[in-house]
């Protein structure tokens, strides 16, 4: 009797060690928290989040300080890294098994992104996108796994290895969603193709304004000569604004050109006109920061040259020998008539494309206005592409001879080191134009073919058809039968296709006329409400195509806060943090963050 007395007093003491264990175990990984110290021995003053934890909650609790650490029955303390790890390990199967269930046979999205870790590895993170049974709209983290390289054929192999893993099967993708920098590599837009010959649904739709903003900056790093510009432009603009004084000699160089043009009558005066501004750096994921950057450097050439000018001519305490070697070389590159005209040639593409930029990044999305912004923007890049030489050349031309930048004579031969051309093989015009300007042309309207193709521009358009805003006004019924019928024809037999037509002329009476459906603001809340008033028999067809055209990743909140996550596995990755327990840490966390 008191053997199993006791056996049960150890029984019970483990219970209590393992259950202090798993709630260390999950408030870390909820916190995304790394749990291991870098001195963990027991004279160590911080031994790790993971024993600190410990040692914390057996402070509030007597019963708990008898059984844990030190006090462990038979040194059961279940604290080991490979305890932790099991842990970790079974809590995050269950999340995956609760998001495989929830998803259950519903049409699915792939939205990827991938990053290097600390130790340079590449690991892809995995979400997956679908409506569940209630009509929400989930996007669920489900993996993240080590991949050896970003070539299509590595990226769909893993992919497909994580597929099989949940019995998630690839003929249910209905949209897929990549980051848009890669796909400018040509690795995702190989991916999203091989995934489209395996499943012809699968079809791949922008995601959202900031991967778009990456693909247009991408896309003009793929001409060396603009990949240049860039890192100069980020140089001269943070050697200038990088310091109070540096910048209050930028606005007093400003004053000072402004005063002269007054006087010599070649500038307007006025209340708010000529304000005084600064530099603007240009950001890594805003094209609409570039832009500005390039703006603004154009308005304050002149000031931002004679700062740079003086700090490099300045010697004392408060200038060392490094910055005004770097001050002259931002001079130095402010007077070449490369780097005018590249920054001539980025204002004009920009200039194009800010707008559909904003456009994209309103949170209330108006698909069929922002796709007209998609083909005027297409068509105002050709223009430029055809007739909008002639036009550049003579600003660049006029805006050298204002700043005093030599200006090369057109019909010189190049020298043309880079290309291994002959010195008389080809002109500088030639140069400037064909393999300068015509080719960063050209890779912005590539890109925004690749983002805004024929067959995704009219997906889209076709599927505002279903949009409940201002009382179903968008309701078209033969545009909705073209969308069944031409774009998801695997979802619906010919007999159904046949019967949606007639099921959507009782659709169309029933909500123009239910207070129920009045007030709608997005396809997402129509879903709901179908469910909410048990419509979804009646019109069951209707609401089967609803759930997949809120499969695709286009702009919504709630495809931002799946990419936010990604983000969050980015830092993460690039983080010291512990290689064993990143995959299911990061399943655990950032399932919670992106949960709705």
């Amino acid at each position: 009797m008191c053997s199993r007395s006791n056996t049960l007093k150890i029984l019970e003491g483990i219970g209590f060690v393992l259950r202090v264990s798993i709630d260390a175990v999950r408030w870390l990984a909820f916190q995304a928290c790394a749990f291991r110290g870098h001195d963990e021995s027991a004279t160590s003053k911080n031994q790790g989040n993971f024993l600190e934890m410990v040692k914390l909650l057996a402070a509030y609790d007597d019963d708990v300080k008898a059984v844990v650490l030190g006090n462990a029955p038979g040194n059961a303390k279940y604290t080991s890294p490979k305890i932790q790890k099991e842990i970790l390990d079974m809590m995050a199967c269950n999340v995956q098994k609760a998001i495989r269930n929830e998803i259950g046979d519903a049409k699915f999205c792939l939205i990827v992104d991938e990053s290097r870790d600390e130790s340079r590895r590449e690991q892809m993170a995995l979400v997956v996108r679908f409506v569940d049974q209630e009509g929400f709209i989930r996007e669920r983290f489900l993996d993240i796994v080590h991949v050896h390289d970003t070539t299509y054929a590595t990226l769909k192999q893993e992919l497909c290895k994580v597929l099989a893993s949940h019995k998630l099967d690839v003929q249910n993708i209905r949209g897929q969603g990549y980051d848009g920098a890669s796909n400018i590599r040509g690795e995702w837009n190989g991916l999203q193709a091989k995934f489209v010959a395996e499943c012809p649904y699968a079809y791949y739709v922008h995601c959202f304004a900031h991967q778009l903003q990456l693909a247009l900056v991408a896309a003009s790093k793929e001409v060396p000569e603009v990949q240049n510009f860039f890192e100069h432009l980020a140089f001269v603009v943070n050697t200038v604004v990088s310091s109070s004084k540096r910048n209050d000699d930028l606005h007093a160089n400003q004053v000072a050109e402004m005063e002269l043009l007054i006087e010599l009558n070649e500038l307007e005066t006025g209340r708010g006109a000529n304000q005084i501004g600064t530099l603007k750096r240009p950001g890594d994921t805003r094209w609409s920061s570039h832009y500005g950057s390039v703006c603004s450097l154009i308005k304050l050439y002149k000031a931002t040259f004679f700062v740079l000018k003086d700090i490099a001519n300045t010697k004392g305490p408060g200038t060392s020998p490094s910055v005004r070697g770097k001050a002259a070389g931002a001079a130095k590159l402010m007077m070449t008539f490369d780097f005018v005209f590249i920054l001539h040639v980025m204002k004009e593409i920009m200039e194009i494309t800010d707008l559909l930029c904003k456009k994209l990044q309103q949170k209330s999305q108006d698909i069929v206005n922002a796709m007209d912004d998609v083909v005027t923007t297409k068509k105002l890049i050709q223009n430029l592409r055809d007739r909008g030489w002639d036009n550049l050349l003579s600003d660049v031309t006029s805006f050298c001879t204002t700043q005093g930048i030599i200006v090369p004579n057109m019909e010189d031969f190049y020298a043309d080191f880079i290309r291994s051309r002959a010195p008389n093989e080809t002109t500088v015009e030639h140069h400037y134009r064909y393999d300068i300007f015509i080719v960063a042309v050209d890779q912005q309207a590539q890109e925004l073919d690749c983002r805004f193709g024929e067959q995704a521009t009219e997906l889209l358009i076709l599927c505002t058809s279903l949009d409940p805003k201002n009382s179903f006004s968008s309701l078209n019924i033969d545009n909705v039968c073209s969308l069944a019928s031409k774009f998801y024809p695997a979802d619906f037999s010919e007999q159904e296709r046949n019967n949606l037509r007639c099921q959507l002329r009782h659709y169309e009476l029933h909500v123009h006329n239910s207070p129920k459906f009045q007030n709608l603001t997005s396809v997402a809340d129509l879903c709901q409400r179908l469910v909410e008033t048990e419509k979804t028999e009646d019109y069951h067809l209707i609401d089967r195509l609803i759930h997949l055209v809120l499969t695709l990743p286009v702009s919504t909140a709630t495809t931002e806060r799946a990419f936010s996550a990604m983000k969050l596995v980015k830092t993460r990755l690039r983080n010291k943090m512990e290689d064993g327990f990143l995959r299911d840490c990061m399943v655990i966390y950032i399932e919670r963050e992106i949960a709705i």
